[in-house]
């Protein structure tokens, strides 16, 4: 119907598309996006598989989201995973809970279910409008750039879904920062979450070993620990166990505290253990033939045992206590361009409880454009998917208070 209002979503990611399909059986809705294509970073996302959710209970779920749980809860509870997974399932992508407890869709890919989004979508009569970048706010609308020039595109509800500033390759650049910090909308400064480490190896070690993973081990720093894969970088490492831990690194490294991670080599076994393999090694046998005869590590981790700190003595109890406690060096957190995600944006106490800009009514945002962070697992994608839904409800509702 012509007279209904108009609302303007601008990103086409998880958090947009998902406000988008909220509103847009009662209002007609444009969304636009800066990248040629939409959702970028949600297919490069399933490549290895998209983790969509994660199956474990709801109370550890929240906790993963740290300091953020305390306003993000109400909102995740209104959209929990199981919704998540029976949303996708309506698209006719039935998902599986693999081995790791982790949500994925049975086709491994995030092409299918964005094909079929996006069908759902334009059915409902969205309108998507690519290679068009916001550029702030304009009375009664938002003021935008794409090949025809600069407008003013009228809106009676804006949501904002831009994205963090982690991959901006794939759109999510953070440029919209400063715009909406002139607006008077308070932002965090940007940081990169889920991300590798420097550690200063040196040449020999990195050009041997940059790529290499080290499968299966556990990482702590202070009381907290993952365990999962790692990757040894040319520069430090990274990977799932390492992204589990860094933004206390982040943090730490940030506020100048020396910081080293404690890599256990073989979480699985007891350190008398492997001593005891040790020890039944010949003695004339290479400290390299040793490692591997006794316990089969890789080239990759006894390289790491002879680079972090002096060479490991042969003794089996002292060999053993090395592998279980490895000393790596933390440099420095690696850039945003390298980050899975982001932590900083719009503050949470700039939003009220349904996703609105307190410093510009029918404007809301959503997804990691919000200043939130939490580590890999499923969990961003299903706080993005969350905080879209409830910013869409949100549009809704201004809408309906201004129509009263």
């Amino acid at each position: 119907m012509p007279d209904r209002p108009r609302v303007v979503v601008v990103g086409a990611g998880p958090a947009g598309l998902m406000a988008a399909e909220r509103i847009a059986p009662h209002a007609r809705v444009i969304v636009l996006e800066q990248m040629p294509s939409p959702a970028r970073k949600l297919l490069m996302a399933g490549r290895g598989g998209l983790n969509l959710s994660h199956s474990e209970p709801i109370e550890p779920f929240l906790e993963r989201y740290g300091a953020a749980r305390s306003w993000l809860e109400p909102v995740i509870r209104a959209f929990p995973p199981d919704a998540l997974i029976e949303w996708a399932a309506d698209l006719g992508q039935p998902c599986f809970v693999g081995s790791s407890g982790r949500w994925f869709p049975r086709a491994m890919k995030a092409s299918p279910l964005l094909r079929a989004w996006l069908r759902r979508l334009e059915d409902q009569g969205v309108q998507l409008r690519t290679r068009t970048r916001f550029l702030g706010f304009a009375e009664g609308g938002v003021r935008i750039a794409d090949g025809s020039g600069e407008s003013v595109l009228r809106a009676e509800a804006v949501v904002l879904a831009m994205g963090g500033a982690s991959w901006p390759r794939l759109g999510s650049d953070g440029t919209w920062a400063p715009v909406l910090a002139e607006a008077d909308v308070p932002v965090a400064p940007f940081q990169p979450a889920n991300c590798g480490f420097s550690c200063g190896w040196s040449a020999v070690f990195a050009d041997r070993f940059a790529g290499e993973p080290l499968k299966n081990v556990r990482l702590s720093f202070g009381a907290l620990s993952s365990r999962g894969d790692a990757i040894l970088s040319r520069n430090g490492i990274e990977g799932g166990a390492v992204y589990g831990l860094s933004a206390p690194l982040r943090d730490a490294v940030a506020s100048g505290v020396p910081a080293s991670l404690r890599l256990d080599l073989r979480p699985d076994q007891t350190e008398a253990d492997l001593a005891a393999r040790l020890a039944r090694v010949r003695g004339r046998e290479s400290l390299s033939n040793m490692l591997r005869k006794a316990l089969s590590l890789s080239p990759a981790a006894i390289g790491l045992l002879r680079e972090c700190g002096e060479p490991p003595e042969r003794a089996p109890a002292t060999l053993a206590a090395r592998i279980k406690s490895v000393p790596v060096p933390i440099l420095a957190a690696c850039g945003l361009d390298r980050a899975i995600s982001s932590a900083g944006g719009i503050e949470a106490g700039a939003i009220d409880a349904t996703m609105m800009l307190r410093a510009r009514p029918g404007v809301f945002a959503c997804g990691e454009m919000l200043d939130w962070e939490a580590p890999t697992g499923g969990y961003l994608l299903q706080a993005s998917f969350a905080t879209g839904h409830a910013a869409g409800l949100g549009a809704l509702r201004w809408l309906r208070s201004r129509s009263a």
